[in-house]
């Protein structure tokens, strides 16, 4: 199959296995949610009763002094008290094998071109790390909510768009789904696909 590249008057030749192929939504959704699983980092810790520091004494005498009797001053309706059920530390993480992560890929890159949400173009930069400079390239392409991927990264790129908003910029080696999702458009420069193609060969 071919892709057209919009700012030159050809056609790059892709693979139809990374390129063309069925989606699959529960294999992109399991993916996507154990990616998302794997970026929490789970550190949340709270005291119960038995770990607050506080004296194990009985603070007043059971009967007689017309108060409600307590036993514990760690008690979790008291204040500075445990808490009841306490957070602990947990591990979020989901395994994903290889084949299941680039297969997961695969099936984006491919809806991606089917709804036309993939834009390739022979290559993409500016001259120097200025804002207003790449928000005019992007404005000239008709493109707002965009995920630029190139082969290697582009220092002045990543500056440039650093502080637009919907704009994101990565190497082939920093893509994950979670991000090629999000955008509404996915803009690829030539160097980028072939890369693509050989990760997920």
């Amino acid at each position: 199959m071919e892709l057209v590249l919009k700012d030159a008057q050809s056609a790059l030749e892709v693979s139809e296995t990374t390129f063309g192929r069925d989606f699959n939504e529960a294999l992109v959704h399991q993916v996507v949610v154990a990616y998302a699983a794997n970026a929490r980092q789970g550190t949340r810790a709270q005291k119960t009763r038995a770990e607050v520091t506080g004296s194990g004494k009985k603070p007043w005498r059971q009967k007689g002094t017309g108060r409600a009797r307590a036993g514990s001053v760690k008690g979790p309706i008291w204040r500075g008290g445990g808490v009841t059920f306490a957070a602990k530390t947990q591990d979020h993480s989901q395994k994903v094998n290889k084949k299941m992560y680039r297969g997961a890929l695969k099936s984006i890159f491919s809806e991606l071109v089917r709804q036309e949400r993939l834009v390739v173009v022979e290559s993409f930069g500016v001259e120097a790390p200025k804002t207003k400079e790449l928000k005019a390239k992007l404005k000239a392409m008709n493109l707002e909510d965009v995920l630029i991927v190139t082969a290697e990264v582009d220092e002045n790129l990543f500056l440039a768009a650093r502080n637009l908003y919907k704009v994101d910029v990565r190497d082939v080696a920093g893509l994950d789904p979670v991000s090629l999702i999000a955008f509404n458009t996915v803009l690829v420069t030539a160097d980028a696909v072939k890369q693509i193609e050989e990760m997920l060969a």
